[in-house]
């Protein structure tokens, strides 16, 4: 039987599952994890991916299951919420940091949504001054919309030439 610090004990064992595809971040740093709530030896996790469509998803769900079930947790669940969709603004700045320090230019901050239909835009999205992970530059320059994770960028700074990746605003 898992004691009355259950709670506390499941969320300290969620907030260590990292993410599959940026393995600097823990779920939690990207804000991914939603919700933690125990019931004796029975424990149901709420996430949120990046994105409906994540490739990830079901690693982030076999990780948590058996990061939990080591930990002593009989029943584990892993629910998975669309709504509201995850934004990277809920990156926390722990995680940002780690982007940065690991050369991925983190995203800025999108702000609120507005309610009802998503606007189609057919041009490409705005440009907006990503400065480079390396040497904070704000001179850098977009190589490919597409990285090698469907929320990344490959970007080039211009004045130390380095190559890094942004995530993109969502």
């Amino acid at each position: 039987m898992v004691s009355n610090t259950a709670l506390r004990d499941a969320r300290e064992v969620v907030a260590e599952v990292v993410d599959p595809e940026l393995p600097m971040l823990t779920l939690d740093d990207l804000g991914v994890v939603r919700g933690v709530e125990t019931d004796g030896d029975a424990v149901t996790v709420t996430i949120t991916p990046t994105y409906s469509g994540c490739p990830a998803l079901e690693a982030m769900r076999d990780d948590l299951r058996a990061r939990l079930r080591a930990a002593g947790y009989r029943r584990v669940e892993v629910r998975t919420v669309l709504s509201p969709p995850w934004s990277t603004d809920w990156i926390t700045p722990q995680g940002r940091r780690k982007l940065a320090e690991h050369g991925i230019a983190p995203p800025d901050r999108v702000g609120p949504r507005r309610a009802g239909p998503v606007p189609l835009a057919l041009a490409p999205p705005p440009t907006s001054v990503v400065r480079c992970p390396r040497c904070g530059s704000p001179a850098t320059e977009e190589v490919s919309r597409f990285g090698p994770t469907s929320c990344t960028a490959l970007r080039r700074c211009t004045a130390c030439r380095e190559p890094f990746e942004h995530m993109k605003e969502l």
